[in-house]
């Protein structure tokens, strides 16, 4: 991908979480990766969202390092290189403080797949980390976070769970796009709304079936995908 069309993308994405209410301020970032030249774009740290520019987004490799940019990139950036590491599908990644997504973080639950419409677009339960250790925060806080994610991974596939929600902070996002995971994030934050209102009304809803969860999502993703239009 051409880094000038991937810094414009981040700027989209970015600003596409500040349309859709999922961030205020400064709160969040998104960033994309270019694969074949190992580089993250991503989101400044500290620059509000109406403010962005495609010259702002900083150019990091895979470490960490600066390639381009004069600003700092977002102190979230170890979480999204070792999220952009452990995932090969992760074309881009998001971090919102969303209202709903981050109070089930916050209480530290899952959100249970109660619903067709969380079915759609994620394939289960939508996990939460471990929270970390009193060691892990003081040494390396964002690059403790990533690995907490990756962990959590290891029997989910991220291709069909592009979400988490990390122990009293907030959800993460990705796909195959800056774009996708900023979608992702939108409708994370939905269906985290919908199930609150849902046990609001019923502290006892039965999840999904597995019958309706695995049509339901798998109409719409992988090789038998039939929704919408080829």
């Amino acid at each position: 991908m051409k880094l000038e069309a991937l810094r414009r993308e981040v700027v989209e994405a970015n600003r596409e979480l500040a349309r859709r209410g999922l961030v205020i301020y400064t709160f969040g970032n998104a960033s994309g990766i270019a694969r074949d030249q190992g580089l993250v774009a991503i989101k400044p740290s500290g620059v509000e969202f109406d403010a962005l520019r495609p010259e702002d987004i900083v150019l990091t490799d895979l470490d960490g390092k600066v390639v381009e940019g004069s600003m700092r990139p977002s102190s979230d950036l170890p979480t999204h290189l070792e999220i952009y590491k452990a995932f090969a599908e992760a074309g881009g990644v998001v971090h919102t403080h969303s209202t709903y997504a981050t109070a089930w973080a916050q209480a530290r639950h899952p959100i249970p797949c109660l619903g067709t419409t969380h079915a759609d677009y994620f394939y289960g339960t939508i996990p939460v980390t471990e929270p970390l250790t009193d060691e892990e925060i003081e040494s390396g806080y964002e690059l403790s976070t990533g690995r907490a994610i990756v962990r959590l991974f290891v029997d989910i596939d991220p291709a069909q769970m592009p979400a988490v929600l990390v122990s009293g902070h907030g959800p993460f996002t990705w796909g195959g796009s800056a774009a996708k995971a900023a979608f992702n994030a939108v409708i994370l934050e939905e269906v985290a709304r919908i199930a609150q209102l849902t046990i609001g009304l019923d502290a006892k809803a039965a999840p999904l079936s597995r019958a309706q969860l695995d049509k339901h999502f798998l109409r719409k993703h992988g090789p038998g995908a039939y929704y919408g239009q080829k």
